[in-house]
């Protein structure tokens, strides 16, 4: 009676598990026709039932489990990945025809083996490509580097499974697209402060911190910068209004990868100070900007910035250049 009395009070559930079952089957016959038996996994089965059964063993994402069993290709198509599995409880929520929930479902799986250790160090604003066609997440927030949100969405469930090229955790909801796109624009600028730091540019990265808020009021909608770093800024103490131009003058209005700047060819690049640009050319044996050579190109490259080292600052005069 007891177990009637169990199976009765759960009768609700029959619609979605019923759904799901569909949307399952539907995914299996799509993703066997996409990955046809020629061409062999990447990825072991094995790695995906082991997968599973950590999945099961941890309880709370037994629809992630069951997809990973029944349909591994559906997420191992990269020889390494990162899977951000979704709670039953959240998932369970979703009302989607099968395509959309298949889309869904690959735009949680990253082509990169990433472990907790590994997301915490990426600063805010990071995008990381997803299986989704051209769709990526960001990096929304990371807190005393124990806890991590991605689309805002918390990573609850850190390292559930860690062998060779497969990480899992759990995340507390689906990743909204909507997030990563408003990600995508808007620069992150205390994630680029942080990179400046850590890679020994911290008088410049000072420099940055004091003037942000002026350069996020006027530029609020920027979507890529390249930041031209000298390990040596020599312009701190001067007057705010000053500061605030020549940290401007230090920095493009788009993401310009070292190749990108030497495909570019003898011509000028916009800064963030009005009406100032830089001119780049050819300095044996680097690329310069306003005769500023680039001493450490792509010290480090996101989505929307990137950051150049350059010998030195450049000066008053070279606003003139």
């Amino acid at each position: 009676m007891a177990a009637a009395e169990s199976s009765c009070s759960h009768w609700w559930h029959a619609p979605f598990y019923l759904a799901m079952c569909c949307t399952l089957a539907f995914m299996a016959i799509s993703t066997a026709r996409y990955y046809p038996s020629t061409n062999p996994l990447p990825t072991p089965h094995a790695l995906a039932l082991n997968a599973s059964l950590a999945l099961r063993l941890h309880g709370g994402f037994h629809i992630t489990a069951t997809l990973l069993q029944i349909s591994p290709e559906l997420f191992l198509s990269s020889p390494h990945t990162t899977l951000f599995a979704i709670q039953d409880s959240a998932i369970s929520l979703l009302s989607l025809p099968p395509s959309s929930m298949r889309h869904l479902l690959r735009y949680h799986a990253v082509p990169a083996t990433l472990p907790m250790s590994a997301l915490l160090k990426k600063p805010p604003g990071f995008c990381l490509q997803t299986l989704a066609a051209d769709d990526t997440l960001a990096i929304t927030n990371s807190t005393n580097y124990t806890s991590l949100t991605i689309n805002h969405v918390l990573v609850s469930h850190p390292d559930m499974f860690l062998h060779g090229p497969l990480a899992v955790h759990g995340v507390s909801a689906p990743f909204d697209a909507a997030s990563s796109q408003s990600s995508k624009g808007a620069v992150e600028w205390k994630g680029i402060i942080r990179v400046l730091s850590s890679n020994g540019f911290v008088s410049f990265a000072i420099g940055l911190n004091a003037v942000v808020d002026g350069i996020l009021r006027d530029y609020a909608n920027l979507s890529s910068v390249t930041v031209l770093a000298a390990p040596n800024f020599e312009f701190l103490s001067s007057p705010s209004p000053f500061l605030d131009r020549i940290v401007r003058f230090h920095i493009l209005r788009q993401r310009f990868s070292y190749v990108e700047l030497s495909a570019v060819g003898n011509s000028s690049l916009t800064t963030l100070l009005p009406a100032s640009h830089l001119h780049i050319a050819n300095f044996s044996p680097n690329l310069a900007l306003n005769g500023v050579q680039i001493t450490r190109p792509d010290i480090f490259s996101s989505k929307n910035f990137v950051v150049h080292g350059i010998s030195r600052t450049f000066h008053f005069d070279d606003f003139f250049h």
